[in-house]
């Protein structure tokens, strides 16, 4: 087996880094934006006035704050607070919404952080002990502390993919597959407090540990995603599928004569567990208490659910109807999440044909992402289906396509971070 070429991976990593997170710091040392957002109604109201971030501490310090914004409080709240850090906001008895430091009485509330999952929080409070040397205060600790996990995720999933995308595409194919996922309009975000690199380098991984038939460590990685964000438990798709190619199932099916003379088949009990593990992770999430809290806030303030299709085509009915209002602002938003949507869907059931894997991991990806319900994220959300990578890098073997889309994913990424470094809303 041909070995994978680290240094250059390294070495292309180190450099994007170093060039996104530069690009943003020269962005808002030249530009100053215009408020409010009007990327969708909820962003006009809530940047109404330049300092809407004030009383949320966590997007207010200094350091690395181009790297900050929305989400990223919660993350950096659950690692330097826990999930009940004062500092964060907290939905009242009656609905509200207020700091919960300001919370008094027997009943405060519940912090906004339960709607989030647990696993990268739980990192970079694991990764931010050693940086404590630098001397940091503890906010600007998290914070680089959440880069670095995001970027050796990346890492982590650069290097999976490459070698994922290698039989079939060849060095040069796999290598165009690094490259598309770094240029994607989204990728930024793999090097901010959000939870997409550790997620990508968790999932990928462990389609890369599957493939060599390392069943331990993909139930590692594969639980591990999916207690980083719920479309980890797609997961378990491949895992199934690749288990059944092996016929190993075949020997649970054993009559009972058989079991009580010769006893149970524990190996092959033992690989069902494994090949369950991101479904066992996620139900042991869903039934602890995080899981409990996190229904609730997800239901009550961000309007999200689990596969509820029904909404989720009437959210996304609605923002295409909201593109023709005469919003500018609006029209380009939501035209970057339906350009994201049918990525999505061509590239997922085009791999179909090529990597059945690879392909069911991603539309369960996309379905899961879609049936949360509200019309946002998409264009962010699929960074974890590789489907979109292998194909776009099969395509990339034609030189006008690899130009043409190498032009518009590095312009949009652009405009994406810039956006994002200035606060403003972009999936």
């Amino acid at each position: 087996m041909k070995k994978i070429p680290f240094r250059n991976l390294i070495l292309i990593w180190l450099g994007w880094a170093i060039v996104v997170i530069g690009f943003q710091a020269l962005a808002t040392a030249r530009l100053k934006p215009q408020w409010p957002d009007r990327a969708q109604e909820w962003t006009e109201t809530n940047t109404a006035t330049a300092n809407y971030q004030q009383g949320h501490p966590y997007l207010l310090d200094a350091f690395m704050n181009n790297q900050v914004a929305w989400d990223s409080e919660y993350y950096l709240g659950i690692a330097t607070g826990g999930y009940n850090n004062p500092w964060v906001t907290h939905l009242t008895p009656y609905g509200g919404q207020v700091p919960g430091d300001r919370l008094t009485g027997p009943n405060k509330g519940i912090s906004l952080s339960y709607a989030f999952f647990p696993l990268y929080a739980w990192v970079t409070w694991l990764v931010a002990w050693p940086l404590k040397l630098l001397a940091l205060d503890p906010i600007a600790t998290a914070t680089l502390a959440a880069i670095v996990v995001s970027a050796l995720g990346t890492l982590g999933a650069m290097l999976a993919l490459y070698d994922l995308a290698r039989d079939a595409l060849d060095e040069v194919g796999a290598m165009r597959a690094v490259f598309y996922l770094l240029i994607f309009p989204t990728a930024f975000f793999m090097v901010q407090v959000y939870t997409e690199g550790l997620f990508v380098g968790l999932a990928f991984g462990c389609l890369a540990l599957l493939k060599r038939k390392r069943w331990l460590l993909a139930a590692l990685l594969g639980a591990a995603a999916t207690l980083t964000r719920a479309v980890g438990i797609a997961l378990i798709i491949p895992m199934l599928l690749t288990w059944t190619r092996t016929g190993e199932w075949l020997d649970l099916d054993l009559e009972w004569r058989q079991i009580f003379f010769q006893g149970l088949p524990w190996r092959q009990i033992g690989k069902a567990l494994l090949v369950l593990a991101p479904l066992i992770a996620f139900l042991a999430w869903k039934y602890s208490y995080l899981g409990l809290a996190f229904d609730f806030v997800e239901s009550r303030y961000f309007g999200r659910g689990m596969l509820d299709f029904g909404r989720a085509f009437f959210n996304w009915s609605e923002a295409f109807r909201s593109m023709f209002l005469g919003v500018p602002e609006r029209t380009a938003y939501f035209l970057t999440e339906f350009i994201g949507l049918a990525i999505g869907l061509v590239t997922c059931f085009a791999c179909l044909r090529y990597d059945r894997e690879i392909a069911w991991f991603s539309l369960g990806v996309l379905l899961i992402s879609l049936g949360s319900g509200p019309a946002q994220g998409i264009q962010r959300y699929i960074l974890g289906a590789p489907a979109v990578f292998y194909m776009l890098a099969r395509w990339g073997k034609n030189p006008v396509f690899d130009r043409v889309w190498t032009i518009f994913s590095l312009l949009l990424m652009g405009l994406g971070a810039m956006l994002f470094a200035f606060n403003f809303w972009v999936a």
